[in-house]
């Protein structure tokens, strides 16, 4: 139960993390001016970020329960990540922390695409929220996927938790989205100073996530993968 609340706890920071590093902002960006488009009702941005959540959610959820049902349904592929998933955790991890410490960066320009889905969610009314928090949580970066396909999968086979791992996850990379359209229906300062203090935090919360993921799968590496220590 213990190493079960500690995976729930680890998908909920991996999809802030995910929500809050450079490479998703431009698609962020364009959700919170979704979001709190009418600033005059507080009403509305809380049901827009509520149903945005979901819509991101859903999209994770559904992608998950492809990939770890279609795993878990095959005994020889089962039996072999059993066997084989310690060893190929470590070096899973260490590629992780390379792409959070920037170590390995890529050309990535999809500034146009926040842009362009907003535009399509706005003709949708409210269900264009959650239109846009699947489209949004399917447009995966190197970052993203680095945290959802070799972080968030291999937690969620190892829990046999296509569902529950993956929702939560899902809920994380929406919080920084929906928070920010709380406060942009406080006022454009407030915004402003909080949009400047998670970018900061992203820096130091990325690296720190970095380190952690390099040591830990240094360890599993020379543990499980070489069998030195």
């Amino acid at each position: 139960m213990n190493g079960f609340a500690i995976a729930l706890a680890s998908a909920l920071w991996l999809g802030i993390l995910t929500s809050i590093s450079p490479c998703p902002l431009a698609t962020n960006i364009a959700a919170i001016s979704f979001i709190s488009r009418k600033v005059d009702s507080p009403g509305y941005i809380l049901l827009t970020g509520v149903l945005y959540t979901i819509g991101r959610s859903v999209a994770y959820v559904a992608l998950a329960v492809l990939l770890v049902g279609s795993v878990l349904r095959v005994p020889s592929v089962a039996q072999w990540l059993q066997q084989y998933m310690h060893k190929l955790l470590g070096p899973i991890l260490i590629v992780v922390a390379i792409m959070l410490l920037d170590m390995l960066s890529f050309s990535t320009k999809g500034s146009g695409l926040g842009q362009w889905c907003q535009q399509r969610a706005e003709k949708f009314g409210l269900a264009g929220a959650f239109l846009l928090g699947v489209i949004f949580a399917l447009s995966f970066c190197p970052v993203s996927a680095a945290l959802f396909f070799g972080s968030l999968i291999p937690l969620s086979i190892e829990h046999s938790s296509g569902v529950v791992l993956p929702l939560v996850y899902g809920v994380g990379t929406a919080i920084p989205v929906f928070g920010f359209g709380m406060v942009m229906a406080v006022g454009a300062n407030s915004l402003a100073k909080a949009f400047n203090k998670v970018t900061q935090f992203e820096v130091w919360a990325r690296r720190i996530t970095g380190v952690v993921f390099v040591v830990v799968g240094v360890y599993f590496t020379l543990r499980y993968t070489m069998e030195i220590i």
